[in-house]
């Protein structure tokens, strides 16, 4: 990785830019910039100005949202940050990803870009600030570290409005424009603190919690794009896992990290990145229900569960498990346990349509993985309904069966409980459904040959006008589909 050319001087910036100097880098190779140099680096550059841009596909979604957001809080001025560059070592940083409450606004995803909504007469005006390109009058485009010619070019405002339908300004002027607000003001924290220590006298923490909470209720229902982003993600993420299938011989000879490295692959090549540390785990780690280390060894005769997901390219991810058997075959102990996961799945998917609350398909799945505990004789003599009153089964289902999904793996998780987890689901809701058991390796109060396996099994489902629909459907769940599925890819 190369280091910025940044001049240490900055005696040596010429006169008429020593307001604007491009921040220094200390232990630079270059003592500074000849005036020749920055003279040179100013001219013979074509002009690459973007004219007559067509909208981003999801423009006219975003128009909608925000003028939902706007009938919900009229004659107040609303501030929604996309966030900044984060470090992780030193002077490098984590890749960018936007806010999802600005994203899900705007459609943009660039760093440090700003939606604001001021009041007009019954609405809002929107306008979105952003980083113009970088300058090339003070050498930022090829001096500063996130100049263009290191990180890349930016678009122009002009090009902003015309991909985004929303007029653009320079985010530079926003700490002024916000410091002289006047009137009712509400931000989503978290994400930029330049915009919060601006409006540190105007909002209160309980006012922007109410608009941090009704973003994340909107995303509830999806439209018509996000359903096809979901549908993107998860047909991505079917291919993922047959890549994963057809290089289990490489991982046996590995580590699960061969696992992730192929699935990670695949998500970079069909979108923009994984939704979420994918969960590689062989063995005895499939217990563990966030194994993100992935750095065990893959054995024949052992299971593999993978949960993973590839996150689209406009940020909506996929959250898919399958449960495989390494050698392609489940033994009969592992097989037993599967179908029974995969019962109490096929019972909470029933479950899954308009009118039903969200707790329905829990219930649902937990019976089912009850009444299972009990048969094997694994909690006594109780029956299934004490179990279940008692919430005994927990101690081998750990979690709950299912959450929403989205722009974010947990999508709407500020959502009111009256409006998520005691809500009533209607067409639009996607949400995921994933009972598991699992036998911890040190659990003495299981059969021996139980001990070390974990089988959980996760599909994303539509909620829709008469029923729901799997968009996970292309991946295998039931057993002999999965073994006959993992020969034909093994060939």
């Amino acid at each position: 990785m190369s280091e910025e050319l940044i001049p240490e001087n900055p005696e040596q910036e010429t006169e008429e830019n020593e307001a604007e100097a491009v921040k220094q880098r200390k232990n630079g190779l270059y003592p500074g910039v000849s005036d020749e140099l920055a003279a040179n680096m100013k001219s013979g550059w074509a002009d690459t100005e973007l004219h007559g841009l067509q909208p981003i596909a999801q423009a006219e979604h975003t128009a909608a949202r925000r003028a939902a957001l706007s009938a919900r809080f009229p004659g107040e001025r609303l501030v929604i940050p996309a966030g900044n560059l984060k470090t992780r070592s030193n002077d490098t940083e984590y890749a960018f990803r936007a806010s999802t409450e600005y994203a899900y606004l705007t459609g943009d995803q660039t760093q440090d870009g700003v939606l604001v909504l001021e009041p007009r007469g019954s609405g809002h005006e929107a306008t979105l600030y952003l980083l113009p390109r970088s300058n090339r009058e003070n050498g930022e485009f090829w001096l500063d570290g996130q100049g263009e010619l290191w990180v890349g070019r930016r678009n122009s405002l002009s090009e902003a409005e015309q991909l985004l339908n929303i007029p653009a300004k320079d985010v530079r002027e926003l700490t002024a424009v916000l410091t002289e607000a006047t009137g009712p003001v509400r931000t989503v924290r978290g994400h930029d603190a330049s915009v919060e220590a601006a409006l540190t006298d105007k909002v209160t923490a309980e006012r922007d919690e109410e608009l941090r909470v009704c973003l994340s209720e909107a995303r509830l229902v999806k439209d018509a794009f996000e359903i096809a982003e979901l549908r993107k993600a998860c047909d991505a993420t079917a291919r993922g896992f047959e890549d994963v299938v057809k290089s289990l011989d490489k991982a046996e000879a590995t580590s699960e990290r061969f696992i992730e490295g192929t699935f990670f692959l695949r998500a970079r090549i069909e979108g923009n990145d994984i939704g979420y540390a994918s969960i590689c785990a062989a063995g005895p780690h499939a217990t563990t229900l966030h194994w993100v280390r992935n750095d065990g060894d893959v054995r024949a005769g052992e299971l593999l569960l993978l949960d993973a997901g590839v996150e689209t390219n406009d940020l909506y991810t996929a959250d898919v498990t399958r449960t495989l058997p390494i050698n392609g075959t489940f033994s009969p102990l592992q097989r037993k346990i599967y179908d029974a996961v995969y019962e109490a799945q096929e019972a909470g998917i029933a479950a899954v349509k308009p009118g039903a609350t969200f707790r329905d398909f829990h219930d649902a799945s937990q019976r089912v993985l009850a009444e299972k505990l009990v048969a094997w004789g694994l909690l006594g003599d109780l029956d299934v309904d004490k179990v279940l009153e008692l919430g005994l089964q927990r101690r081998w289902t750990l979690h709950g069966t299912g959450h929403m999904l989205g722009m974010d793996v947990h999508d709407c998780a500020v959502a009111r409980t009256e409006a998520y987890v005691d809500g009533v689901l209607e067409p639009g809701v996607c949400l995921t459904v994933e009972p598991g058991l699992y036998f911890q390796a040190d659990d003495l109060t299981v059969p021996e040959e139980y001990r070390g396996i974990g089988v959980r099994i996760e599909d994303d489902i539509l909620v829709t006008e008469d029923g729901n629909r799997n968009l996970s459907d292309s991946l295998p769940r039931q057993a002999d589909e999965v073994e006959a599925w993992m020969a034909r890819l093994k060939g």
